[in-house]
């Protein structure tokens, strides 16, 4: 009597790798374009007040941001725990708003100057008397369009 043998035994077939390198820049395509990377590294708590009449901003890259309150716990001892301001990355003085705002301007388009806004992020703690005062800043340098970010108060 004749035996039958199989060949090769009982192995599955291999996964076909061929698409896999398709696959991997889909996805690196897809992260690259759904990310978008931090612009600033806050050095203040900037808890923000609540509103009920908000606006949302509609040109967000005319915007120029000065951040106010306290300072994070890490450099309380060497700045302490009073409100200050930060342009960009960095601490900052009153004197030091209006060059800021000047070096916004000239990294915009011309044509875009007059629609530049600055948006205040301040602490809801913050006091008035620093706000003002950036706002007397502010007019030095005829930055009149002056945005405060809230956030939305729940009812």
């Amino acid at each position: 009597m004749a035996t039958f043998k199989k060949k090769g035994g009982n192995r599955t077939p291999a996964i076909s790798t061929a698409s896999l390198p398709d696959i991997v820049f889909m996805l690196l395509f897809f992260f690259m374009v759904a990310t978008t990377m931090k612009e600033v590294d806050l050095k203040v708590r900037t808890s923000l007040p609540e509103a009920t009449e908000i606006k949302k901003l509609e040109d967000k890259a005319n915007v120029s941001y000065i951040y106010v309150g306290p300072p994070q716990k890490k450099y309380w001892a060497k700045l302490g725990k009073e409100p200050l301001i930060q342009l960009n990355d960095q601490f900052a003085e009153l004197n030091d708003i209006a060059p800021f705002i000047e070096g916004e301007r000239e990294l915009r388009d011309p044509s875009n100057v007059p629609k530049m806004t600055t948006a205040l992020k301040a602490d809801s703690e913050t006091k008035m008397g620093i706000i003002t005062d950036i706002k007397q800043e502010l007019r030095k340098v005829n930055a009149l369009k002056l945005n405060y970010t809230t956030r939305q108060k729940n009812e």
